[in-house]
Parts: C-alpha cells; sequence; structure tokens
C-alpha cells in the first residue's frame, strides 16, 4: 500500500471549526430574527423595550463568542504541507505574462464577436421571415407542384411610341441634344455618350454616377416616367459649377465641385459629403 501522505493539517481541529462556523452561521440568524420580530407579543411597551435589548445584546454576545471560538480552531488546524503534491494545479504558476501573450483578452474579445453575431443574425432571420417572399429550396420543391410556371416576358413598345416619347422629352429639356436612330431594325438606341472616359477628374465622376442613375432609375411597366426621370436628373448637372454643397456649403472640396445628385430631391453633394 502507497504511504499516507502527511498533509499538516489537524483534521480533528478542522472537524471542530466546521462545526463553529455551523453554530456561527446560527447565531447570526437569531440576530436578524431577532430583529425582524422586534417587540411584539409583550404586555407593555416599557416591558417590550427591556425584553428586546436583552435578547438583542445576548444574541450579539453569542456572535461574538462563536466568532472568538472560530478563529481559535482556525489556528489550531494548521496548514497544508510545502511537500504536498499539487499535481496539474501546480502548472498554475507557469502561465505566461499577460503583456506578452494577450490569451484571455483575445479570447474574450472573441466571445463578444460571437455574441454580436449571434444577436445580429437573430435580428436577420426575424426581418427574413416577415417577407412575403420565400426563396427556400425546400418551400420551392414542396409548392413547385401546386404553383403554375411563371412564363418569361419581355417589354416590346412599338415604335411609334418610343418616337413620340422621345419627342416630348426633347421639348422639355431644349437645352439639352437628345438623338435617336434605330440600327439594328426597331430596336432604338438613345445616343448618350457616357462611355468615353473624359480627361477630367470632375466629367469622370459625372461618368460615374450617370452610370449610377441608369442602375437606379428602373420601372420596367412605365418606360416613359424612367427615361424622364433619368433626363430629368442628368439635366440637373447644367450648374455643375454654379451649385454648393447642400451639406458643407462649399463650392470646391479637394479641388472639384459636388458632382453628386440626388436622385430624389436632385441636390448637389460632394462625395464624401453625401455619405
Amino acid at each position: 500500500m502507497a504511504d499516507v501522505v502527511n498533509v499538516g493539517v489537524n483534521l480533528d481541529a478542522f472537524s471542530h471549526a466546521i462545526s463553529g462556523i455551523q453554530a456561527l452561521r446560527s447565531s447570526v440568524s437569531r440576530v436578524f430574527e431577532s430583529l425582524k420580530d422586534g417587540m411584539k407579543n409583550r404586555e407593555t411597551l416599557e416591558g417590550r423595550e427591556k425584553q428586546f435589548i436583552a435578547e438583542f445584546q445576548d444574541n450579539l454576545q453569542a456572535v461574538n463568542r462563536d466568532l472568538n471560538e472560530l478563529e481559535r480552531l482556525s489556528g489550531l488546524v494548521g496548514r497544508p504541507s510545502e511537500s504536498h503534491p499539487l499535481h496539474n494545479s501546480g502548472l498554475l504558476s507557469l502561465d505566461p505574462v499577460q503583456d506578452k501573450t494577450p490569451l484571455y483578452s483575445q479570447l474574450l474579445q472573441a466571445y463578444k464577436w460571437s455574441n454580436k453575431l449571434q444577436y445580429h443574425a437573430g435580428l436577420a432571420s426575424s426581418l427574413l421571415n416577415q417577407q412575403s417572399l420565400k426563396r427556400s429550396a425546400n418551400q420551392m420543391g414542396a409548392s413547385a407542384k401546386r404553383r403554375p410556371k411563371v412564363q418569361p416576358s419581355t417589354l416590346v413598345l412599338p415604335p411609334q411610341y418610343v418616337d413620340d416619347v422621345i419627342s416630348r422629352i426633347d421639348r422639355m429639356f431644349p437645352d439639352m441634344t437628345i438623338e435617336l436612330f434605330r440600327p439594328n431594325g426597331t430596336s432604338a438606341v438613345l445616343l448618350l455618350d457616357i462611355w468615353t472616359k473624359s480627361q477630367y477628374q470632375v466629367f469622370q465622376k459625372v461618368t460615374d454616377h450617370a452610370t449610377t442613375a441608369l442602375l437606379h432609375y428602373q420601372l420596367p411597366q412605365m418606360p416613359d416616367v424612367v427615361v424622364r426621370s433619368f433626363m430629368t436628373w442628368l439635366r440637373s448637372y447644367i450648374k455643375l459649377f454654379q451649385s454648393s454643397c447642400q451639406r458643407c456649403g462649399r463650392f470646391l472640396q479637394d479641388g472639384l465641385p459636388p458632382t453628386w445628385r440626388d436622385f430624389r430631391t436632385l441636390e448637389a453633394f460632394h462625395d464624401t459629403c453625401r455619405m
């Protein structure tokens, strides 16, 4: 059999110390019970006060007596022997310096980001579930047989309708030159040279914004409104070098005028001011 390790602890005093802790807890509980009961169940006011004070003093003395006894027993318990094997807990003293290896702070940061990711994922899930358009593969597979297949459709307008729309827009903007030609039969092309790159940075900015506007103004059911809206937006650049930025109020920023025009209000902004 293996030899019993001498831990250097007085087990008998240790057992009495545990009993002392229990006694101290009981005496403290009696103090609070006395305060809770107060002076009730007494015949006269003077008798209630005297008996309450006497009981309260006795309870406090009991707490003091139990506390002193526990302190005495704690001195008799002793301390573990230095040769007591600590096993893996002894490796705690070998932990690296926090400044050199901030493992704990990195784990804490990762935990915070994980919580944030879970929170935002929950919000996104709730918002997506509120949408009427469901694109789940399982739902599509289950309802594909019940739902009729939508046939692809294209927008075909008569040439006369296109000519009338462009003619009205041309009359709306007399200061702009609009040309319409059909290189391949009936397909009409509106002559707007926004693809050739300018040598000036300000017009390069305008070209980029015009490309964005072409993608913004989309309404297949009302093509005349789309073209008219885009031309109205493009015409707002007629005062490119005369309009100040609606946010900062300056005409030039980094040597450039406000080249962005709001799609709804047509107000002028610098690129950095519209963010």
